[in-house]
């Protein structure tokens, strides 16, 4: 989904953003649709932070152009259509939670009733304490107020649940897929690929700045081509001879378990037979999101490698 869309709700084409010797986003181009609940994922340095800049009009693009609803993205900030929820920034300390949102709210060009906001994020018990007072997962509940303070048609979300327990997090998920579900456009990056997993209608894989995969997360998955096998042997393991079966990508042994993933995985238990040995509890199963992520970057950090040598 890449290009110029009419019907999009963020469109990326052709931008490229430089630090220095650094190409942080090269040459990207992409179409977020309404509606779309969608993960950004990369590595550090991957250009995730630069990308939300960028789409949030805290930084020009070198080369291209970024429209959100057609609009340049500051245009679309003043009248009410973003809302974002960022790491970087601190927050207003000597004030209450409730004054905060309450500012939040009247600065909003279609803003929502305060004790709504509040009620929304799970922070109405604390509304009345200071935000310098509030605990890691509190000020991100804040933050995600703030970021819904009005009637936004974008939602922006960067690592929006560092901090909080498991409870908060499915609080704060089930929140965010009804607001999909009334057709607003919420785009994540998140180390937590699990949530990534779990929530995002759709999957980009960000690496020194371009996109390596877009799709849903099964799609990801299949993208890496690998499967993972695992076992149990009874008596010493020899390290070696597991290490050599063919098409492996990666071995982790613990204990008398041995996880592998592999590119062909028919073809590696049959080699395992071959050892001699006669492993118990086999299983072999797709790679998860994070499995795949990894085989994904890997990949190209090889690819990218070979190339330079």
């Amino acid at each position: 989904m890449s290009g110029m869309n009419s019907d999009a709700a963020v469109t990326f084409t052709g931008v490229t953003k430089t630090y220095g010797t650094v190409k942080a986003v090269d040459g990207l181009s992409l179409a977020l649709h309404p509606g779309e609940t969608v993960a950004l994922l990369g590595p550090n340095g991957a250009g995730k932070s630069t990308t939300l800049d960028l789409l949030l009009g805290l930084r020009p693009a070198d080369t291209g152009d970024v429209r959100v609803f057609g609009l340049s993205p500051r245009d679309a900030i003043v009248r009410g259509r973003v809302g974002a929820m960022l790491q970087s920034g601190g927050l207003m300390d000597e004030v209450t939670v409730r004054e905060l949102v309450q500012l939040a709210v009247a600065l909003h060009p279609k803003p929502y009733r305060t004790d709504d906001v509040l009620s929304r994020a799970g922070i109405t018990q604390i509304a009345d304490r200071k935000v310098n007072k509030l605990s890691g997962g509190q000020e991100q509940r804040v933050r995600f107020a703030l970021a819904t303070a009005g009637d936004s048609d974008l939602i922006v979300l960067d690592e929006p649940t560092t901090g909080m327990d498991v409870t908060a997090r499915q609080a704060f998920w089930a929140t965010m897929r009804e607001q999909a579900d009334q057709g607003r456009t919420v785009l994540f990056a998140t180390h937590y690929l699990e949530e990534a997993d779990a929530i995002a209608d759709r999957v980009l894989v960000l690496h020194r700045g371009r996109i390596l995969a877009d799709g849903t997360a099964a799609e990801i998955k299949a993208k890496a081509g690998a499967r993972k096998v695992s076992f149990d042997l009874e008596g010493p393991i020899d390290t070696a001879a597991i290490e050599a079966l063919p098409f492996l990508t990666g071995v982790d042994i613990s204990g008398q378990t041995v996880r592998i993933q592999s590119t062909d995985a028919d073809a590696t238990v049959h080699a395992l037979y071959g050892l001699g040995v006669y492993p118990r509890n086999l299983e072999v199963a797709g790679l998860g999101l994070e499995q795949a992520f990894v085989a994904i970057t890997t990949a190209e950090e090889a690819a990218q490698e070979a190339k330079a040598s």
